[in-house]
């Protein structure tokens, strides 16, 4: 391990400078065994790029630009929606390993790293497992365009680490335990188990992301003497484009610690 790489933001930096995904990927798990094996000489110096690392495809275009995810037993609209998900998965590496590293403090409890280094080390499992489907279907990540919008999330909330617990987990991921039950029943319909199989796992553990947002942006409205459901709501319609969209998981919504009355009021009717 190299002498930069030896501290928790270290290697959270090292992720994000690595552009290949596959092996951005990789070298996510990597770091959180690191992390875990207590191999490292603790946090480091707080500090992340502006952009991290990315390959040079896929192209990122405006999410009008990007192909539609028909699902059905036609390959190429589950090879979009597959490509679709590895490029949200990708982000999400990216996203974990910045919230350690920008927002990295002595006054952080060393349960925040914890649970934020097996997000990360979660989202690389994800894409993987994605990236390793395409194969199997005859495509890989990178051949299709996408969006650059989760992104754009994190560069709006670069400044304050409630604001970006606020909207990444509790609204971005929060979003996707609206939508993958459904995109399941369809792969199933479409006689794709295998992929089915993969968006229950992501699924599973993403309900465990959006609970681990909740944890600390609690945690830190208690340190800030601030009420979490009208700091949210205020952090949401300063900092989120557009508003909420129904229809809402409700229960996976209440198993990671998200009851309705927190993002109903902010629902298009």
């Amino acid at each position: 391990m190299q002498e930069n790489e030896r501290t928790l933001c270290g290697l959270a930096r090292a992720v994000l400078a690595t552009a290949n995904a596959s092996e951005k990927a990789e070298a996510s798990r990597r770091a959180a065994e690191a992390w875990r094996s207590g191999a490292l000489d603790g946090l480091g110096q707080a500090g992340a790029p502006a952009r991290p690392a990315r390959p040079a495809s896929p192209a990122l275009r405006p999410p009008r630009e990007v192909p539609r995810r028909k699902i059905n037993s036609n390959p190429q609209g589950r090879i979009a929606l597959l490509h679709a998900l590895a490029h949200i998965e990708l982000n999400a590496i990216d996203l974990a390993w910045d919230i350690i590293a920008r927002f990295a403090s002595g006054d952080l409890p060393e349960g925040f790293f914890d649970d934020w280094v097996t997000v990360a080390d979660e989202e690389g499992k994800h894409f993987l497992l994605l990236e390793a489907r395409l194969g199997e279907l005859g495509a890989a990540y990178g051949e299709l365009p996408a969006h650059d919008g989760l992104w754009q999330a994190s560069e709006e909330t670069a400044g304050d680490l409630l604001a970006r617990l606020a909207i990444v987990p509790m609204v971005l991921e929060a979003r996707g335990l609206d939508v993958t039950p459904a995109m399941i029943e369809k792969l199933r319909a479409a006689g794709d188990e295998p992929s089915a199989a993969i968006l229950e796992i992501i699924y599973r553990e993403e309900i465990g992301h959006v609970a681990s947002g909740r944890r600390w942006f609690d945690w830190l409205c208690r340190l800030r003497g601030q009420e979490p459901k009208d700091t949210w709501q205020a952090l949401v319609n300063r900092h989120f484009r557009g508003r909420l969209k129904p229809p809402f998981n409700a229960p996976a919504r209440e198993e990671a610690g998200l009851p309705e009355d927190f993002y109903a009021p902010l629902a298009l009717d």
